[in-house]
């Protein structure tokens, strides 16, 4: 766990500072991996054997497992690292984008195209009335 942040209370968002990539160097690392095509081969034949090389956090194991994508970020795993486990999965940025945000891949386009989820009552957890 990394310490408590002032942007801790920005809501929807783990800022992937120092901290965080120490804490999922391992998780990261395993993901970007997933580019060269014979590492997808080795982790689509065994993926716990493939897993193994990779000094994770039980945690992070099973929230790879379980393709917890957010999960992944809290534990340290950066969004562009573990994208390469959704191409892997065959699941495009938008689709992971809207996965992670509890929408529909058109409805979340819909909302980046028109300029992106509002400001209004998302600046700091710590304002919503139902925390």
């Amino acid at each position: 766990m990394t310490s408590t942040k002032e942007y801790d209370d920005i809501p929807g968002t783990y800022v992937f500072d120092a901290d965080r990539s120490r804490e999922g160097y391992h998780l990261n690392m395993f993901c970007i991996s997933l580019r060269l095509e014979n590492n997808r081969t080795e982790f689509r034949d065994d993926p716990e054997a493939y897993l193994a090389k990779y000094p994770m956090s039980e945690d992070q194991l099973q929230a790879v497992r379980d393709r917890a994508w957010n999960r992944m970020l809290s534990l340290g795993g950066n969004i562009y690292y573990t994208s390469k486990l959704a191409a892997f999965d065959g699941i495009n940025f938008q689709e992971l984008a809207a996965m992670m945000t509890n929408m529909e891949s058109e409805d979340y386009r819909a909302m980046m195209v028109s300029g992106g989820r509002s400001i209004e009552g998302n600046r700091y957890k710590s304002e919503w009335e139902d925390k």
